[in-house]
């Protein structure tokens, strides 16, 4: 199926859509502020070692140093075996015998800084390519442990023939069980060379410099998203389309040709309504074309989707509706988990269906769409209960997880107390109040949904309440709080 890329970027902030039959399939977002430095190759400086926390601290041109454990120095394995850093059989060499002031070491880093704590290092250099990741210290070939163990000998011994004897370690990934040789050969010479480019920096540059920065987004899109299937990626930056088509020409020369710039008057992204479309990604409800729909909804341990017939009685009888709803639904679905980024467990509750042959029917098709997910996808039967059950590889964050945040007033339950459970909760807490303290006079701060609920239906409640306590409450609308929040302040 013919694919389109279209890329927007703006200084703060990279979205890529992938658009397929003109609807919007994928959509990727990076932000400038937020890129991490995971993956970063730097020169660093040695500017203190530890002994007492067998640590040391590397300084790399950040605000602060960088932290390298004596676990995380690299050693290399007699006789080709996995790169471990400190073998379980063999005791640890401290790490003052390893490293010492002022030593330029070539450090990679393992974990992001975190409020006060620098950012943690390892001497263990890896570089991930798309269906591959190159250790360039090592000689080890592996292959992913979640890759059937039945594939994997056939697997490391097609690498090992394409590899040949230029040296260097590489593991395959997950995603990589179904590649050809040819995207396996282009993933080995982009790495050999993004390798020499570091070893090359690395002589000529300085203590505490950047030799190599994990690819930006725009540049992730010519290695993992540009497939036989892309016609065309369309970038609305002309800086960027030439540093792009720069990019291709020296590591992926099959991509450049297919680099467009964009020069319409409207936003790139305004030609398939990709906005609505994210817009919509948001919401629980998906409509589907025959007016059935589908209710998505995430949490923290799977993602459940419900199929709704709604308003549609198209066909011949109510068999017919239910079939052709949930096959609707099956296309809607693979394409929802995609834009989405849906990842974990997930449970699909089709409408029942009677016929064996209508499910049988609707898992096919369900199988079929997940099939063009470039994520790993696992795709059970209907269960007893007639629910779906499948996994989806979990890569990055969800797109709602990466552009919202839970609500401040419902806490991220999607719902709030109604206004009357509110009021009853702070005319409890008042007697709870009074039982213990004896002020002047009571005054409840609140919402004005709240204290308008309190000057009217329940001002009775309130005036008996009073007269129990023998206290005054006075009442202070506050427009910043949300429904469910007051405070009962003692004056």
């Amino acid at each position: 199926m013919q694919q389109d890329i279209l890329i927007n970027w703006s200084p703060q902030e990279t979205r890529v859509a992938v658009v397929e039959q003109g609807a919007v399939q994928e959509l990727h977002v990076e932000r400038t502020l937020e890129r991490g430095l995971v993956g970063n190759v730097y020169l660093g400086k040695v500017a203190r070692v530890l002994p007492g926390m067998q640590s040391a601290f590397i300084d790399i041109g950040l605000e602060r140093a960088a932290f390298l454990h004596v676990a995380d120095v690299w050693h290399r394995q007699p006789e080709g075996e996995p790169p471990q850093v400190a073998r379980s059989t063999q005791p640890l060499i401290p790490i003052e015998k390893q490293v010492f002031e002022g030593q330029a070491l070539m450090v990679q880093v393992i974990k992001d800084p975190i409020g006060t704590k620098g950012a943690r290092l390892s001497t263990q250099i890896s570089i991930a390519g798309r269906h591959l990741v190159f250790l360039p210290q090592d000689d080890h070939i592996g292959v992913s442990q979640k890759i059937p163990t039945e594939q994997r000998d056939a697997l490391r011994q097609r690498l090992q023939n394409l590899v040949g004897d230029q040296g260097g370690g590489f593991i395959l990934r997950t995603n990589a069980e179904d590649s050809t040789d040819a995207e396996l050969g282009e993933d080995i010479a982009y790495l050999r060379k993004t390798w020499a480019r570091i070893k090359d920096a690395s002589v000529k540059l300085p203590a505490q410099s950047l030799l190599h920065q994990d690819l930006t987004l725009l540049q992730r899109v010519l290695r993992d998203l540009v497939s036989e299937a892309t016609q065309t990626i369309r970038i609305d930056s002309k800086e960027q389309f030439e540093m792009l088509s720069q990019f291709a020409k020296e590591y992926m020369p099959a991509s450049s040709a297919r680099l467009q710039l964009y020069k319409g008057e409207r936003p790139i992204f305004d030609l398939y309504a990709i906005d609505e479309e994210v817009a919509k990604a948001l919401g629980r409800r998906v409509d589907l074309k025959s007016g059935g729909y589908l209710i998505i909804d995430q949490t923290e341990a799977l993602t459940t989707v419900d199929v709704n017939t709604g308003g549609y009685v198209g066909a011949r009888n109510f068999d017919d509706t239910i079939f052709k709803t949930n096959l609707e639904a099956a296309h809607a679905i693979a394409r929802q988990l995609r834009l989405r980024n849906l990842g974990g467990i997930i449970i699909v509750d089709f409408i029942d269906m009677s016929r064996d042959e209508h499910q049988a029917a609707v898992l096919d098709e369900f199988k079929k769409q997940l099939a063009r997910d470039r994520v790993k996808t696992m795709a059970g039967g209907f269960s007893q209960l007639g629910l779906l059950e499948m996994t989806r590889k979990r890569t990055r964050e969800s797109l709602s997880h990466m552009l919202c945040e839970p609500c401040p007033s419902c806490e991220g339950k999607g719902i709030v107390k109604t206004t009357r459970t509110v009021v009853y909760d702070i005319l409890r807490e008042i007697l709870r109040e009074a039982r213990q303290f004896n002020p002047r006079e009571f005054r409840v701060v609140a919402a004005p949904s709240v204290i308008e609920l309190l000057l009217d239906e329940e001002s009775q409640h309130l005036a008996a309440l009073s007269d129990f306590i023998a206290k005054p409450i006075s009442l202070q609308s506050e427009t910043a709080m949300g429904q469910e929040q007051y405070d009962v302040v003692l004056l």
